[in-house]
């Protein structure tokens, strides 16, 4: 039995392997093993601190502390003390960080930031200099160290003789920014060791990232949370004042201080959980995440040589004519064929909603077992996402069914189904059942309440969570924090135009000198590495996906999705400028959640994108209907959306500010006083009477003021006999 199970398994992956050949051509298209989640490992983290070009600094750091260590050390090594003397020594490193003398100053921060980087000289293997950089980073919070750092990085951000010697410079590298990097450092790796729970944790470790994390969010550094230091540390980049700020630091160590003061993806769903108990509704029916992490990549597009092949053993096919509908199918059908001329993929996109031959195979080994026939096994057939409506829909559903039976409306009303056929009611009762009411909406009914009645209603109740003080510290200036990190995001991006823009992301990337070693930490520091040649830079790490680049990716995408939500006319912006097929590339990549993001993007376009693009692209729209969540009433496979009204970009974005605009003035008071709403006197004695301050010319010229604000200016008092409306 065993024997004939195993033939009928290995025909099984001999019969996915030719359909996959036949299907895809002779390219393999592996599925990239990437986990979402909150960071990658802390080996990783550590390293992606780094750039390639600081590996010399290592020993640096190394010597500044042990030419200090060496006196005071007792000719011990520094895993051999016992606490009180680690104390005492970092005692000294931080009376050292208070002297006057610039480079002095700097050797005791190399000290330390030997320290947090594990005291990598006395270890042999990796998980030591973890373990004893988890150790050191500890007992530097308990010391205040982060306080006194936080002050040096203070005075470097002003220090603008630094900035004006890095602009004379015609090139900007790693040698002006040093004392910035030195700093971020021990920050980075501060900030990230303490926020990471393990397992053989101590209690005082716990309580010590508890404060660490209340300290980060509250208003201790300068009367404002410590992220907002970075941010504006960031606009100042941008603005051109600190042209020497190693830029990919400072926003490596804001992701981990908002990811430290905010929590993770758990804690965000215990506070949906706990939000959405607190307002009554229901609870969630899944968690994204999760969902997300259980699906599975399906093949990318074909490639052009694919198609190719394909198209040659199936002969070849007569060219399609394009069918005139409207202008903006035309646009679009004229788009299609300037990208099927680039990309040639007018065919079949290669997208299968369905199993794939390989997933299929490692299914089949999954199940397998000695007592299961291979006809009885099974495949998961139902989708992964529940259903959702919204009130909206059933609203707009009950409105049409009336025009159409009874002939007039009954506003929002969903409760009254006189005079509708049987088939309405259980078409309704069917949308109730799959009713989902979001956080948001309630909220959005709040504000308007409270817009509509603020005196009556009183003033909100905000709890100071850390998101709410971090918001109020950032108000503001939100909008310049948001065009620097757009510059900077453009400023990276790959494109084969010359760049014009004075930020420079690469300053903390050139050294004065190209160095001799490659990769990463801690890995360079405990093992002897190879010169730096081009056969190992040809052989390189044969890991097929950047984390870090991947992660990005994901979370941008994720943004343009909540941006673009049920807002039609961002969705025509993304139709405008032609982001299908931008999408379609991104759909190459082998990993479900990307490419789930990317189909969620491209849904909300094909009811704009025409007839003829929907029907070359026939399995992206199945990929669609496998992979994204279902709405009950969404026709946006056939392009008959009720809300496909002329496009009004202007109205619906003031709109949106304007709603902005009223909450940020309602609940943070910008634009009005607490005098605003105060009692207004419309006694005649008193007001008449009221001393009023007037200038000393004002009784030369209050004839003119009269004739001009008074006599000029007819007053219609039979107005005032009209009755209000």
């Amino acid at each position: 039995m065993e024997a004939a199970s195993g033939s009928s398994a290995s025909r099984a992956r001999e019969l996915s392997r030719n359909q996959r050949r036949d299907s895809e051509g002779s390219l393999d298209f592996p599925t990239l093993e990437f986990e979402y989640g909150d960071s990658d490992s802390i080996v990783a983290e550590l390293s992606e601190l780094y750039s390639y070009t600081e590996e010399p600094e290592f020993a640096a750091n190394r010597d500044c502390f042990e030419e200090d260590f060496a006196i005071h050390g007792k000719g011990k090594k520094w895993v051999e003390l016992e606490e009180n003397e680690h104390k005492s020594y970092l005692m000294r490193l931080l009376d050292g960080l208070e002297v006057i003398s610039r480079e002095r100053r700097l050797k005791f921060a190399r000290a330390i930031l030997y320290l947090a980087q594990g005291v990598f000289d006395d270890c042999y293997t990796e998980t030591e200099v973890v373990h004893w950089a988890r150790y050191n980073v500890f007992l530097l919070y308990e010391m205040g160290t982060f306080g006194a750092l936080v002050e040096l990085l203070n005075m470097e951000i002003d220090n603008s003789q630094a900035c004006s010697s890095s602009l004379r410079k015609p090139a900007i590298s790693l040698a002006d920014s040093t004392e910035l990097r030195v700093l971020l450092n021990i920050m980075y790796l501060m900030v990230e060791i303490i926020r990471r729970e393990e397992e053989d944790d101590k209690p005082e470790w716990s309580s010590a990232r508890d404060g660490f994390r209340t300290e980060l969010s509250s208003l201790v550094y300068n009367g404002e949370p410590f992220a907002v230091l970075l941010f504006s540390l960031v606009n100042k980049y941008c603005n051109g004042h600190i042209p020497h700020c190693p830029i990919k630091k400072v926003l490596l160590l804001l992701w981990k201080t908002i990811l430290f003061c905010f929590g993770g993806f758990e804690k965000v769903q215990e506070l949906k959980m706990e939000k959405r108990a607190k307002m009554g509704l229901p609870p969630l029916l899944e968690n994204s995440i999760q969902v997300t992490r259980t699906l599975r990549a399906t093949s990318p597009p074909a490639s052009a040589m694919d198609i190719l092949e394909q198209q040659q053993k199936r002969g070849r096919r007569g060219r399609r004519v394009l069918v005139k509908q409207d202008s903006l199918d035309i646009y679009c059908e004229r788009d299609e064929a300037r990208e099927e001329e680039d990309e040639a993929d007018d065919g079949d996109s290669g997208i299968e909603g369905e199993v794939d031959p390989l997933e299929r195979e490692a299914l089949i080994q999954d199940l397998h077992s000695p007592g299961l026939a291979p006809e009885r096994w099974l495949f998961p057939r139902c989708l992964p996402w529940a259903t959702k409506v919204r009130e909206k829909d059933i609203e707009e559903f009950l409105e049409v069914s009336r025009c159409k039976f009874i002939g007039f409306t009954l506003g929002n009303d969903t409760e009254t189904l006189v005079g509708l056929p049987r088939p309405i009611h259980n078409s309704v009762k069917t949308l109730k059942q799959h009713k989902y009411v979001s956080i948001a909406e309630v909220q959005a009914k709040m504000e308007e309440e409270l817009q509509k009645s603020p005196v009556s209603l009183g003033a909100e109740e905000v709890e100071q969570t850390p998101v709410e003080i971090l918001y109020q510290a950032m108000l503001h200036n939100l909008p310049q924090y948001m065009i620097a990190l757009l510059k900077i995001q453009l400023a990276a991006a790959p494109t084969s135009k010359a760049k014009t823009d004075s930020i420079n992301i690469l300053a903390d990337l050139l050294p004065e000198e190209m160095p001799i070693f490659v990769l990463d930490y801690p890995h360079c520091v405990i093992h002897e590495l190879p010169e730096l040649t081009t056969e190992v830079l040809e052989a390189g790490d044969h890991t097929q996906f950047c984390w870090r680049n991947l992660f990005s990716c994901i979370n941008l995408l994720r943004i343009l999705n909540k941006l673009t939500k049920w807002k039609h006319s961002r969705i025509m912006i993304l139709v405008v400028f032609k982001s299908a097929p931008i999408l379609k590339r991104v759909l190459r990549a082998k990993q479900a959640m990307l490419q789930l993001y990317a189909l969620k993007l491209l849904k909300f376009q094909t009811k704009y994108l025409g007839r003829q693009w929907r029907k070359s692209n026939m399995k992206i729209m199945s990929a669609i209907y496998h992979k994204v969540r279902h709405r009950l009433n969404d026709d946006w496979a056939y392009g008959n959306d009720i809300d496909a009204r002329p496009w009004d970009f202007q109205a619906e974005e003031c709109s949106l500010r304007v709603n902005i605009e009223m909450f940020n003035s309602r609940r943070y008071g910008l634009h009005h006083t607490d005098l605003e709403f105060a009692p207004v006197d419309n006694c005649l004695q008193s007001v008449l009477g009221r001393q009023v301050s007037l200038p000393e010319d004002f009784r030369y010229s209050y004839e003119l003021w009269l004739e001009r604000e008074v006599f000029a200016h007819p007053i219609h008092w039979e107005d005032l006999l009209q009755p209000l409306t």
